[in-house]
């Protein structure tokens, strides 16, 4: 009786072990879809979700699409082999993009605009955002944290995003948007592409190289809406406001600093600084946006920038300067230097113009530089390079020198960038409106490269979608 006690209690302790790792089962297999639901990690083979919210309406003038990445795969995931792609729809007149916050850097994020090959619904166009090498990796169950994107009209006029396929205007706080596609590798692995339903078998892995960008590089194309834009002060430019000279004291303006359309252009877009007057320096505005935390001391330093030899309205006869230069902020002690490039298309300081004065300073007392001019007309767009190395600078225009100094003019402390257009004098009364235009400005720090290396560096960045970089701090 004994025995065959032990022997029911046995069997009755297998049935229950049998009960219990089945309901585990069951457990686990609720746990498991509970996580996908909640985007927890889950190494189902759709490793990413991305998440949206907006906070502008239908109507404004700047789309502001937020956007953040969830790894809920079991394994790392590198993000540039992530891409994003936001739809909309283009009504002609042209949209850019830009960032303006991510704990990632936004230098390490990029934007392509783009047409869909064949248009649907709400979506002509796209917008596509990646990542260079420097983004980093998200483990398991991590997420990038909030991206902040900006759309915009290049001929400033409000956008209508009513009908754009990804903007959802009653998403103000985030949650998981299918209108936005995500992809590794190229291939498909969050939402749902506009159009047709594509053969399961179309959505290949395509090989995904990692954009990177080697230490020592500034870069900036100008893609903003406008002066107070954030992404401006982000980036280390301010438009200057405060009083003094050169030019008409007093008369510098942030409002004469602005991003217009160009379709001449790369990229489709340019900083313009402008001047403007009545002939009296209550009416007179001038330009110049600084680059207060982008500075340059040796290597190579370009821009690619429109003078202009009359104005865009009224009576031509101005003494203007149209400048590209780098200049140490003012000090009252400690090393001083300067580089200049000023264009005066009717010359200036007692001298005939078309005229470029190419200018090394050792400090800012008058007499105490070395310059030379080049006495011809430059209107239209050029490439400015200085190359700065090994105690010598030089100054080329489209890769052809024109000047060289060195000794004790060769830099000796960092400068900022200063691009600006300013008035020396007012010779005559009425209006009249004067645009300088820059497309981008690029440097290298340390070393001498050719103007053909500076364009096939510039073209990289605008074909991989990155604006603005600035990698001179990791020197």
């Amino acid at each position: 009786m004994g025995s065959r006690s032990r022997s029911s209690h046995r069997w009755l302790g297998l049935v229950m072990v049998m009960v219990v790792l089945a309901a585990g089962g069951v457990l686990y297999g609720v746990w498991r879809t509970t996580a996908k639901t909640a985007g927890g990690p889950a190494d189902d083979g759709s490793p990413l979700s991305v998440r949206y919210r907006t906070d502008t309406p239908a109507t404004a003038p700047v789309g502001k699409p937020w956007l953040e990445v969830i790894n809920n795969s079991g394994r790392p995931v590198a993000l540039h082999s992530v891409t994003l792609r936001y739809y909309f729809s283009d009504d002609g007149a042209g949209v850019a993009a830009n960032c303006v916050q991510t704990a990632l850097d936004c230098a390490n994020v990029t934007q392509v605009v783009s047409a869909l090959p064949v248009p649907a619904p709400g979506a002509t166009h796209y917008l596509r955002v990646g990542f260079t090498s420097a983004a980093g990796t998200l483990a398991p169950g991590e997420t990038s944290q909030g991206i902040g994107l900006q759309l915009y009209r290049l001929d400033r006029e409000d956008l209508d995003q009513a009908d754009d396929r990804s903007f959802d205007p009653s998403l103000t706080h985030y949650a998981p948007s299918t209108r936005v596609t995500g992809y590794v590798d190229g291939a498909l692995s969050w939402g749902e592409e506009p159009g047709p339903a594509a053969p399961a078998a179309s959505p290949r892995p395509s090989r995904v190289s990692a954009v990177t960008v080697p230490s020592g590089t500034l870069f900036d194309n100008f893609h903003y809406t406008d002066i107070t834009d954030p992404a401006v002060t982000a980036n280390g430019w301010q438009a200057r406001t405060d009083g003094g000279g050169p030019g008409i004291a007093d008369t510098w303006s942030a409002d004469a600093v602005s991003f217009p359309a160009n379709r001449k252009a790369k990229g489709g877009q340019v900083l313009q600084l402008q001047v403007s007057t009545d002939g009296t320096r209550q009416g007179t505005r001038q330009a110049e946006l600084i680059g207060v935390d982008n500075t340059f001391l040796t290597g190579t330093i370009a821009a690619r920038v429109r003078f202009a030899d009359e104005p865009t309205d009224g009576r031509n006869g101005d003494h203007i300067i149209e400048s590209f230069c780098t200049i140490s902020p003012e000090s009252t002690s400690g090393p001083y230097s300067e580089l200049d490039f000023e264009y005066q298309p009717n010359g200036g300081w007692g001298a005939p113009g078309p005229k470029l004065d190419t200018t090394s300073w050792r400090s800012a007392k008058e007499g105490d530089r070395t310059t030379r001019a080049l006495k011809r007309s430059l209107v239209g767009w050029h490439t400015l390079m200085i190359t700065a190395v090994d105690g010598r600078v030089s100054y080329s225009i489209d890769g052809r020198e024109v000047f060289r100094s060195g000794g004790e003019t060769f830099p000796r402390a960092p400068m900022r960038i200063h691009l600006n257009a300013w008035l020396i004098d007012l010779p005559f009364a009425g209006d009249r409106t004067w645009n300088m235009q820059v497309n981008w400005v690029y440097s290298v720090s340390g070393k001498a490269v050719s103007v053909k290396e500076v364009q096939r560096a510039v073209d990289g960045f605008y074909r991989d979608g990155i604006n603005y970089v600035n990698t001179t701090a990791d020197q």
